[in-house]
């Protein structure tokens, strides 16, 4: 049988705190996880929503650093299945220590690095500051 999977919000209200009766159901949720009573799984688009909303100007305001060592902790209980686990992993390090990479590109660079790709097509100029990293225009 297949793992259940788990949705953006439920790691919202985990990390935020901001509706606790919902924070004490993630949080035990997580906890059985963490225990190996239960397995969860998520595609990455679920991290890369909560690094979205976690770190949003308009929403929570959380610094890089914080989203990335919170969700990071959460993508690397042994329980807790996410596709590309490795990329995301890699991409919220990248993330967290960058003021200018966003995790959708930190994804790019962590696949590239996987692949060993060494070149990407963009317009983004943020690329040029990763080592090892050479970019182009189409």
């Amino acid at each position: 049988m297949a793992e259940p999977f788990v949705d953006t919000d439920v790691f919202i209200r985990l990390l935020t705190g901001d509706d606790l009766k919902k924070q004490a159901a993630a949080f035990g949720l997580f906890e059985k996880v963490e225990q190996g009573k239960l397995r969860l799984a998520a595609p990455d688009t679920v991290i890369a929503d909560a690094v979205f909303v976690l770190a949003s100007p308009r929403l929570y305001r959380l610094p890089r650093a914080q989203v990335a060592a919170m969700l990071s902790r959460l993508v690397r209980l042994s329980g807790f299945r996410v596709s590309n686990k490795r990329t995301v992993l890699d991409a919220l390090s990248l993330y967290g220590a960058s003021s200018k990479l966003d995790f959708g590109d930190g994804m790019i660079v962590s696949a590239m690095r996987l692949a060993g790709a060494a070149h990407v097509y963009s317009f983004d100029a943020d690329f040029d500051k990763v080592p090892g990293i050479a970019r182009s225009e189409p």
